[in-house]
């Protein structure tokens, strides 16, 4: 098998959530005892979640290049970015490494595009919903987002740092996604991106009127193939 390196702690409760699924899918493949050779390099969220809030994305850019730069030496042979917001740096810290990083949006946009999916609803944190460096990617694959809607924006960011990144899934924030999907449901689109990797928590991906692409999931699978690939 291939080896694999996680750039996580962004934040750990999601990159828990990423071994957790390349190891099943690995045992499930190879049966047995067979688990996932991945390498971990889980930064300190508190030092990059404040370069982020402090818009001072060079210095998250930096934290994300010397831990990819750590797991390429360690052998790792393609490497993971295990939150959706921090791809905003991906260009940067692709551009640093010698070996490949699976894009989240881009495996996301794969999966719409061959499950025939043309437009959606893309729900996340405030960077995610808004700026091009994830929508554009989505587009490309031919998939039309509704606008931002920025009181969900501001709802969910609220709701990741001061609840999700700690550990914490409430049922207040559970009524309030099941509501907001539900009201997602009632627009002019086929499906829900899920494109925060700790809102996975407070969200049934496999009980709502629409359908749900759970980046989290996406893009672990993805890791997970590459894993078992020749």
């Amino acid at each position: 098998m291939r080896k694999i390196g996680l750039i996580g702690g962004l934040s750990w409760t999601s990159t828990a959530r990423y071994y957790q699924i390349i190891n099943q899918a690995v045992a499930r493949a190879r049966g047995g005892l067979s688990s996932a050779p991945v390498l971990i390099e889980s930064l300190n969220f508190a030092d990059v979640a404040r370069s982020a809030s402090a818009d001072d994305w060079d210095s998250a850019s930096r934290e994300l290049i010397g831990a990819a730069q750590r797991l390429e030496t360690a052998g790792a042979e393609t490497l993971l970015i295990c939150a959706n917001s921090m791809h905003k740096v991906y260009d940067a810290v692709a551009a640093a490494v010698g070996v490949p990083i699976i894009h989240i949006a881009e495996v996301v946009g794969d999966k719409m595009n061959a499950d025939g999916v043309k437009s959606a609803a893309l729900i996340g944190t405030r960077n995610v919903m808004t700026e091009k460096f994830y929508r554009q990617r989505l587009v490309a694959h031919g998939v039309s987002l509704l606008p931002a809607d920025m009181k969900l924006a501001d709802r969910i960011d609220t709701i990741v740092y001061d609840e999700l990144v700690l550990g914490k899934a409430t049922r207040e924030s559970e009524r309030f996604m099941k509501s907001e999907l539900t009201d997602i449901a009632k627009q002019n689109v086929q499906a829900v991106i899920l494109a925060c990797t700790e809102l996975e928590m407070i969200v049934d991906v496999k009980a709502n009127v629409l359908p749900i692409y759970d980046c989290t999931n996406i893009h672990a699978m993805a890791g997970a193939r590459f894993i078992l690939s020749e």
